[in-house]
């Protein structure tokens, strides 16, 4: 598979967050997001949606993001630009040649 992204399309500056979680005392836990690193990514919407989520109508947005390749990117991990948030889904080295990484993400909050 050939991946058409130059390194002048990586124009968005996202932090890469992972989870700590720590027990609340009450059988449930808190998490608190941790910054992993900030890259530069190219960010490229894809479709988009709404459901019902928690008793609302929650809008919901797909992206694929393009970083540079690193082997500690999992799908328990999110980016953050500024107050947006995008949970990553799904994350592949797509040509096998560890130049890029390609993360399929969600946009929550909508």
């Amino acid at each position: 598979m050939t991946v058409n992204i130059s390194l002048s399309e990586l124009r968005t500056r996202l932090v890469l967050e992972e989870a700590n979680r720590t027990g609340d005392g009450g059988g449930g836990s808190d998490v608190i997001w941790n910054t992993v690193d900030e890259v530069w990514a190219a960010v490229r919407p894809g479709g988009g949606g709404e459901g019902f989520e928690s008793d609302r109508v929650a809008g919901r947005l797909s992206h694929t993001i393009f970083i540079r390749y690193r082997g500690d990117v999992k799908p328990e991990m999110r980016f953050r630009e500024g107050t947006r948030v995008y949970d990553i889904r799904a994350v592949f080295d797509p040509d096998r040649r560890r130049h890029w990484l390609r993360c399929l993400a969600q946009e929550r909050d909508l």
